[in-house]
């Protein structure tokens, strides 16, 4: 991004004299000022801040060496169609963003070099990065950046995420991108020219699904058998439930120089002991996430904690297509039952923030202040009884094995003592993520996202693919329409007053807590971090061997 000083539009000065004068915070600052197309850099100078750098490591990089991480090794699909951050970060490895997320809360250009909004936020000008080649010779272009923002659009393909960012893009008639709407200007530049204001488009682009494939990908091909990409690495082996393997690219990467020589991803379930035993037989170097209950664990093994407050969370979710949770008093009344700040201590031994029932948190710019949610179990008893349903049995659905399972063990056993009829069913992964988003009453962990409103539009707008609470109202559908066409989170913090008290009201979700991250590393690893959405980075990590 090559936004200076002398260019910063007066929106972004406005936030900048807010931030100075502790209306806002820092970290909202430099998210929003950077979705506008400014440097972290230039945005920390705005307030007088020193942009913060990466921990040292120690000594100098060295290059060679395999490093191995546990991490669930799942089904390499189609990554517009990605939801789980797991398979990301394997793909992540060979292939890239538009734009990166940074640790800062800052956005970054990764294929892109900078991009510019306009000041009503309808047009957006991508300048791509012109040193990026494709690790089968082709030199990356507009016609990649056409190709995938086009099937972004393609809102009727089943799964597709990303269809949900690309709302003002996209022809209601056709569901596809609308005529003029990507426009390649030369070469290395595309503008994008919305029928609505949005400013979560950069924050989108940042998302998981959001990985570029090349122009000449094919779904029916796949990654396995073309994983063409740009990133540091090319992917060898890919065994579901198994092992995956990339090595280091043998022609260079344009962002300079790689240390590792490879990586092995090692599936061990979701089973925390299981990865315990394999720090003890040094079987790999680090992990992806470490549950709240072995953090002191895996401390005491010697390893290395790195850490972070996050917007990662999970839901309870009731589809409201499905009985009894299509009558909105049973969703009400499950919801009064069960008090949030229990499932935090019990599931995650409070290591996080609580939630307060609809999806968005304080770590969120447009963050409104709501009354905390009603707690009184013997008031959702009888509502639930007026109801109707007062014997009606309720199957509770969760995956097995971590945290998830043991939070919604708190969620049952909470609705048990109200005196509902709670049937706890435990699903293995494999199969628990076949169907995730069709499951009557059950629960699901959801990555952090930069805005508030982006993660409203993508799990609760009507009819998107992560819908998975089947929640539908129009007139939250509109509020939310209005909200991410306002820049200033002053100014969307007013609507998300009446969007946040919506969602909260229709019992859609129990929302108990937000997660603090962890993971743990041997200390012979250096320069990996803890990610607010739990991506894999590594092409500066190395190993002091």
């Amino acid at each position: 991004m090559n936004a200076s000083k002398s260019t910063v539009r007066p929106l972004v000065e406005k936030l900048a004299q807010q931030t100075r004068d502790g209306k806002m915070s820092r970290r909202e600052f430099i998210s929003t000022a950077s979705t506008f197309g400014v440097s972290a850099a230039v945005a920390y100078g705005l307030i007088g801040a020193a942009q913060p750098t990466p921990a040292a490591a120690q000594g100098t990089p060295k290059s060679g060496g395999t490093l191995k991480i546990g991490l669930q090794v799942l089904d390499l699909k189609d990554p517009r169609t990605f939801d789980w951050p797991q398979t990301a970060n394997i793909a992540r490895q060979f292939l890239e963003p538009l734009v990166r997320w940074e640790p800062d809360f800052s956005f970054s250009g990764m294929l892109l070099d900078s991009w510019e909004v306009s000041d009503d936020a309808k047009t957006y000008t991508l300048n791509l990065r012109r040193d990026a080649v494709w690790n089968n010779g082709d030199r990356f272009d507009a016609d990649d950046v056409i190709f995938n923002i086009t099937r972004w659009c393609e809102r009727d393909v089943e799964g597709n995420a990303m269809s949900a960012y690309m709302t003002s893009l996209i022809d209601n008639d056709t569901n596809m991108a609308r005529d003029g709407a990507i426009e390649r200007v030369d070469d290395f530049t595309v503008r994008l020219n919305l029928e609505q204001a949005d400013i979560t488009l950069i924050a989108g682009m940042s998302d998981y699904p959001a990985l570029i494939v090349h122009r000449d990908y094919s779904a029916a091909v796949g990654l396995k058998d073309a994983p063409v990409g740009t990133g540091p690495f090319v992917l060898g082996e890919y065994n579901v439930g198994g092992t995956a393997t990339v090595t280091r690219r043998a022609d260079g990467w344009w962002g300079g120089d790689v240390f590792l020589d490879g990586v092995e991803f090692i599936d061990y379930g979701t089973d925390s002991s299981a990865i315990a035993a394999a720090f003890l037989a040094d079987e790999i170097h680090v992990n992806d996430v470490t549950d709240s209950d072995f953090v002191e664990l895996f401390d005491g093994l010697g390893l290395v904690r790195k850490e972070k407050e996050t917007a990662q969370t999970m839901v309870t979710r009731m589809r409201a297509d499905s009985p009894p949770f299509d009558n909105i008093e049973v969703r009400r009344a499950v919801q009064m039952a069960v008090d949030n700040s229990v499932v935090l201590e019990l599931g995650l031994n409070g290591l996080g923030i609580l939630g307060e029932n609809h999806h968005v948190g304080v770590m969120h710019p447009e963050y409104a202040e709501l009354p905390a949610p009603v707690y009184d179990p013997v008031a959702a008893k009888a509502m639930l009884d007026a109801a109707g349903h007062g014997e009606t049995e309720m199957d509770l659905i969760s995956i097995d094995g971590d945290w998830r399972t043991t939070s919604t063990d708190a969620i049952g056993a909470q609705l048990r003592d109200a005196g509902f009829n709670i049937k706890r069913t435990v699903i293995p992964g494999a199969t628990f993520w076949n169907g995730w988003t069709d499951y009557p009453f059950s629960t699901t962990d959801w990555g952090a996202r930069p805005l508030g409103v982006q993660v409203l539009g993508l799990a609760y707008r009507t009819g998107e693919p992560w819908n998975e609470s089947g929640f539908s109202n129009a007139e939250f559908d509109a509020k939310l329409a209005q909200a991410v066409g306002i820049a200033d989170p002053d100014a969307r913090r007013e609507l998300m007053v009446d969007i946040q008290a919506l969602l909260q009201a229709s019992g859609a979700i129990i929302q108990p807590f937000w997660r603090n991250m962890y993971l743990h590393h041997v200390a012979a690893v250096q320069g990996y971090e803890r990610h607010q959405s739990r991506e894999i980075h590594l092409e500066k990590v190395w190993i002091d061997a």
